[in-house]
């Protein structure tokens, strides 16, 4: 796989090490709120509600999404400067990043989002609520249309493209860079409250979710396509629909109010097991994918 191969005329041995100290770093961040969040006498729910009293929807939703505008700027300087690496190589294994790829996966991701609540919509009008209002729906497009793409960007990049070609560096594996960069990725959901509602069967979901951004991330040399996927499926998520237990709590054009004891696990997995498939069939003839076992399995040259 060229994305990761290529660094190999980059990167000795010695210095794989160079990608344990941000990687650490942000990993303990992310464990310590774990701990907090699970050994906590408040749930997750309650704190959010509790920020959203004190903020608003609009200001609760930045102050949690703006730490990743932070972690964003870090991980650049530190691949800039540390690694000398550039964010080209980052990105993609192409001579220049294509936008056309994030676009059409943008498209194609934002197409699935409305047709499956459309579908939902009419089977079960009852649970959702339109939620429109003008001026809270403007400021929260605004802060959205800024910080969810750089939250999205800075997961892809940490997780498909810097800790990716880490694993893939330290372990000349590209399967073993798969299955940790995902299994990880899912993990670190676990404070999300939509465990703490649909319970540890949701793992299923994020987890999956991994794979499926890593393999099209290691079957198209590049993340393009898993930065145009994430950015629509938060973003025109978080835009047409919310609830009062999910961890995206906005001012969304329509309210999901489906009881609680109504809400079934599977409506998640089944996206994994359904419409990732899908997607991967688009994307592997659109882009003449081949050698699919040596892409996703095979050493690292």
């Amino acid at each position: 796989m060229k994305y990761i191969d290529q660094l190999l005329h980059q990167v000795n041995r010695k210095k794989t090490l160079y990608y344990l100290p941000f990687t650490f770093f942000y990993l303990m961040i992310m464990f310590v709120n774990w701990l907090v969040t699970k050994y906590s006498s408040v749930s997750t729910q309650e704190l959010i509600h509790s920020q959203i009293e004190i903020l608003g929807k609009n200001g609760a939703f930045l102050q949690l999404i703006f730490p990743f505008a932070i972690f964003l700027v870090l991980l650049a300087l530190w691949v800039l400067f540390v690694h000398k690496q550039s964010l080209v190589s980052l990105t993609t294994s192409r001579m220049k990043i294509d936008l056309k790829r994030f676009g059409f996966a943008f498209g194609c991701q934002t197409a699935l989002i409305i047709l499956s609540f459309s579908i939902s919509y009419l089977l079960n009008p009852s649970h959702f609520e339109f939620n429109f209002n003008p001026t809270a729906f403007l400021g929260f497009l605004v802060i959205a249309l800024i910080f969810i793409p750089i939250q999205t960007s800075f997961e892809e990049y940490f997780f498909r493209g810097y800790m990716m070609q880490g694993v893939g560096l330290a372990t000349r594996n590209r399967g073993i860079a798969l299955i940790v960069t995902s299994v990880v990725f899912g993990l670190l959901h676990l404070a999300n409250p939509e465990v703490e509602v649909l319970g540890g069967g949701i793992m299923v979901y994020y987890i999956g979710t991994g794979f499926f951004l890593g393999i099209m991330t290691l079957m198209d040399d590049g993340l393009e396509l898993a930065l145009g996927f994430h950015a629509a499926n938060n973003l025109i998520g978080a835009l047409l629909v919310t609830s009062s237990w999910t961890v995206f709590q906005t001012n969304s054009l329509f309210l999901n109010t489906t009881p609680l004891a109504a809400i079934s696990v599977w409506e998640f997995i089944w996206q994994v097991v359904v419409f990732y498939p899908i997607l991967l069939v688009i994307f592997a003839k659109r882009y003449k994918w081949t050698d699919w076992k040596n892409r996703l399995l095979g050493r690292v040259a």
